[in-house]
C-alpha cells in the first residue's frame, strides 16, 4: 500500500467528494487501517464530505432553471460583449451618465455558476447604463424587439434588475463560503459550521418569501442542503468539535444554532454528543501520548506571572490567573475547564485560533494536540476555481499512473519552492485570491474575443 511506502501509519479524516464509489473506498480504508497504530477511535470519524463540493451542489440546483429577469440581464450582457462597436457604444453612455468604473462586463459560463454572480455584480453598477440604452439607442431596443417577435426574450428592465440584486445578494453567501472553503494557505474547519448555520438560516427564511424568483430557486436549494446536511446528523461530528475547540465560541454557540434551528429539546441532544465525542478524543490522547505530560504547578504559573516587567501587564496576568483558579473550581479535567471558562477573542479582528492554542498550550498540555489535529482537518480538496465547476474533472492517463514515490517528489518540489523566501500565510492568502479573481476576468475577456 502506497501510505505505508510513505511512512504514514495512521489516517485521522481523508475528504472526498460525494461520488458513491468513494463511500467503498472510505469503507476499505476504515477496515485495513483499522488497527494502525496511529488510528484514532477505531477511524470512526474518518469520512468527511468535500464540503465546497456540497455548496456547489447546492447552489447548481438553484441555477437549473435561469429564472426569466436573469436570462434576459444575460441576454443584454450578451449583445454589449458581442462586438467592440456595440462595446464601445456602452462605454459612450457610461459617460453620459457620469458612471467611472474598472469592472468590466462578463459573461457567464454554463458549466461554473460562479460565473453567474460575478456577471450579475458586475451588471448591478450598470444598470442605468442599460435602462438608458432601451430608451436611446435604437440598435439595442430593435435587437430586442425582433428577439420578442421570434418568441425571445425581451429587453431586461427596472423589475428585472431588482430582481437579479435580491438573487446576487443571497449568491454570494455561497460564493463566499466556497472561496473560504477551498483557501490552500488557511484551515476552516472551526469556520465550517458558522458558514453553513448563516446559509442555513437564510434558506429557511427566503422559502417564505414573497419574491417569486428567490422563493422558487431557495425551495429547490433546500431540498438539496436537506439531502447532505439535513437534521444535523449528516455533518461529521468532528467539524462541531472543531467549533468548540473555538475558544471565541465553545459549546455555546453550538447551543445557540442548534436550538435555533432543530428546537431547544433535539438541540441539547445534538451538543451532549458532541460533548461526549470531545471527551472521547481526550480520552484517548491521554492514552496514546506520554504520561510525563502535565499541566504547569502553581509555583510555575507564578513564576510566568512574575516574569512581566510592567506592573501593569503583571496585576492584569495575576487577575486572570485568580478567575482561571474560580471557573475550573470542580474541573476534574482539561475539557471541563476550557468549557467552564468563558470564550476569548471574540473581539479581537486578527485573532488566531492555532495561536491561541499554542500560547495555551501549558495550560491545556492533552487538549491542544487534540485541537492541533481536529482544526487541521481539510474541508476542501481543490482550489476554489475548482470547486465552483459543475463539469467533470479528468485527469489524463499520465497523471493517474504516477508512483507514490513521483508524486512525493513532486509535492515537496512544490513546497520548497514556494519556502525559498518566508512568506506570510495572511498576505499570500489574500494575494492568491486577488490572482484567482484576475485570471477569472482574463479568462472572460479571451472568451468574449474568440466569439
Amino acid at each position: 500500500m502506497s501510505l505505508r511506502e510513505w511512512g504514514i501509519d495512521g489516517i485521522f479524516t481523508l475528504t472526498v467528494d460525494n461520488a458513491s464509489s468513494n463511500l467503498t473506498t472510505i469503507n476499505f480504508f476504515q477496515r485495513v487501517t483499522k488497527d494502525w497504530n496511529g488510528t484514532v477511535l477505531e477511524n470512526e470519524f474518518m469520512h468527511m464530505r468535500y464540503c465546497a463540493h456540497i455548496l456547489n451542489l447546492i447552489a447548481g440546483e438553484g441555477l437549473k432553471e435561469i429564472d426569466a429577469s436573469i436570462a434576459r440581464v444575460c441576454e443584454a450582457v450578451k449583445y454589449v460583449k458581442s462586438s467592440p462597436n456595440r462595446n464601445q457604444t456602452f462605454r459612450n453612455f457610461m459617460e453620459r451618465l457620469g458612471i467611472e468604473s474598472k469592472s468590466l462586463l462578463c459573461l457567464d459560463v454554463p458549466t461554473r455558476w460562479n460565473s453567474t454572480y460575478l456577471m450579475l455584480e458586475t451588471v448591478e453598477k450598470f444598470e442605468k447604463v442599460f435602462l438608458r440604452m432601451d430608451f436611446e439607442d435604437d440598435a439595442y431596443s430593435s435587437y430586442f424587439r425582433s428577439k420578442e417577435h421570434s418568441g425571445g426574450l425581451g429587453s431586461p428592465c427596472m423589475s428585472d434588475f431588482q430582481n437579479c440584486r435580491a438573487f446576487m445578494t443571497f449568491l454570494r453567501l455561497f460564493y463566499n463560503a466556497t472561496k473560504k472553503f477551498s483557501g490552500s494557505l488557511y484551515f476552516i474547519s472551526n469556520a465550517f459550521f458558522y458558514e453553513i448555520f448563516v446559509i442555513q438560516e437564510s434558506i429557511s427564511h427566503l422559502v417564505k418569501s414573497q419574491n417569486t424568483l428567490l422563493k422558487n430557486t431557495v425551495t429547490n436549494m433546500q431540498t438539496k442542503f436537506e439531502k447532505y446536511w439535513g437534521g444535523g446528523d449528516k455533518i461529521n461530528l468532528l467539524l462541531y468539535v472543531a467549533v468548540v475547540l473555538d475558544p471565541r465560541k465553545k459549546i455555546r454557540f453550538l447551543k445557540f444554532s442548534f436550538s435555533e434551528i432543530y428546537g431547544k429539546e433535539v438541540g441539547n441532544v445534538m451538543v451532549d454528543e458532541v460533548k461526549d465525542l470531545l471527551m472521547k478524543l481526550y480520552t484517548f490522547y491521554c492514552s496514546v501520548n506520554s504520561p510525563n505530560v502535565q499541566e504547569p504547578s502553581g509555583s510555575e504559573r507564578k513564576q510566568r506571572v512574575g516574569d512581566a516587567s510592567d506592573p501593569y501587564v503583571m496585576v492584569h496576568s495575576r487577575y486572570e490567573l485568580f478567575l482561571e483558579a474560580k471557573q475550573s473550581v470542580g474541573c476534574s479535567n482539561e475539557v471541563d475547564k476550557y468549557l467552564a471558562e468563558n470564550c476569548d477573542g471574540r473581539r479581537d479582528v486578527n485573532f488566531e485560533v492555532l495561536g491561541w492554542w499554542k500560547d495555551n498550550s501549558c495550560r491545556y498540555p492533552m487538549l491542544s494536540k487534540v485541537a492541533k489535529d481536529v482544526l487541521a482537518v481539510p474541508i476542501s480538496t481543490v482550489a476554489s476555481k475548482s470547486a465552483f465547476s459543475i463539469g467533470g474533472r479528468i485527469v489524463d492517463p499520465f497523471r493517474s499512473s504516477l508512483s507514490p514515490l513521483m508524486v512525493q517528489n513532486l509535492v515537496c518540489a512544490q513546497n520548497w519552492l514556494q519556502a525559498t523566501v518566508p512568506i506570510s500565510y495572511r498576505q499570500s492568502r489574500d494575494e492568491v485570491e486577488a490572482l484567482e479573481e484576475e485570471f477569472h476576468d482574463l479568462g472572460n475577456m479571451f472568451k468574449f474575443w474568440n466569439l
